[in-house]
């Protein structure tokens, strides 16, 4: 009878033991986000975190959040530090290696617009939060973004205190522009040949949040522009031109500034007046939308004022 009684106190003391530890251990705070491709749940101050969006890559930099996983084909030079040996390579802005993402054992991934086909096979992986940026919308988009981004890692001051600051930037910038009266173009420069983009554009900040006019209104909405010659230059003849290089940033032979080297360019009032401003390629057409980058926008469009 002794010993009967001894098991069961043994098997109370077991379960007392486990029901106490289970009770004392940390219960996850996790957070909820619902985008455009599903709803992701992710343990609040995720430790294994993989990035295929730069502009994301850029503001969780800012945020001190160290990450582990990241495509390394086309990072921005501003985000070279990451192409250090100790960040995994997990394939490029179109084709993760899911093989050693799913390795990795993530807590979290972010994805943007050139992911959004794999998404459902990467969110089989782990919580997978798509970021993108609204081109009739930047401004919004990037704010929203920012607070998913705080939210995830309680950094929501640090967050605010950024959005709050770019946000009177970009009011400082759109007051001077108005003043100067002048309207702009935004060309992009592929390897040889031009295209252009207007205010509906994935570059419609420039018109809308920067508050340049454009110079021409009626430019054909599409992904890649609305294709040009230099006489559709000559024609426009913009106060001030803007230029994309893709080639400096994907791979090419001929450079923006050598296919715009000619005397149809010369002729633009925006070539007399030194108004060709050459935009930070990398940010605008790979990785708009994070903390620095969007700083370097900013102080590119500042050129107009010098």
């Amino acid at each position: 009878m002794q010993t009967k009684n001894r098991v069961v106190r043994m098997i109370f003391g077991v379960v007392f033991a486990l029901v106490l530890a289970a009770a004392s251990s940390p219960v996850l705070a996790k957070v909820e986000v619902k985008h455009e491709l599903g709803t992701a749940v992710v343990a609040k101050n995720p430790q294994t975190v993989v990035v295929f969006d730069y502009a994301a890559l850029d503001s969780l930099d800012n945020m001190g959040i160290e990450i582990t996983g990241l495509p390394k084909a086309s990072i921005p030079e501003y985000l070279s530090k990451f192409n250090d040996k100790k960040y995994v390579d997990v394939g490029t802005l179109f084709e993760p290696n899911f093989e050693k993402i799913y390795e990795l054992r993530p807590d979290v991934i972010f994805i943007s617009t050139r992911q959004a086909e794999v998404y459902p096979e990467l969110a089989r992986i782990a919580p997978t939060v798509y970021l993108t940026i609204d081109t009739s919308d930047f401004l919004g988009s990037f704010a929203a973004n920012l607070r998913i981004l705080g939210e995830i890692f309680e950094q929501t001051e640090f967050i605010e205190a950024e959005i709050a600051g770019i946000e009177e930037e970009f009011a400082a910038v759109n007051a001077k522009i108005q003043e100067l009266g002048a309207k702009g173009l935004l060309i992009m420069a592929n390897d040889g040949a031009l295209s252009a983009y207007g205010p509906n554009s994935r570059f419609g900040v420039l018109h809308k949040e920067f508050g340049f006019p454009p110079a021409d209104p009626n430019i054909e909405v599409a992904n890649h522009g609305q294709n040009i010659s230099f006489e559709y230059l000559a024609r426009i003849n913009p106060d001030y031109l803007f230029v994309i290089d893709r080639a400096a940033t994907v791979g090419g032979s001929i450079s923006a500034q050598q296919v715009l080297n000619n005397d149809i360019v010369k002729s633009l009032n925006a070539y007399k007046s030194d108004r060709i401003i050459y935009l930070t390629s990398q940010v605008w057409y790979v990785a708009s939308g994070g903390l620095t980058g969007t700083k370097i926008m900013i102080e590119d469009i500042k050129q107009v004022f010098k």
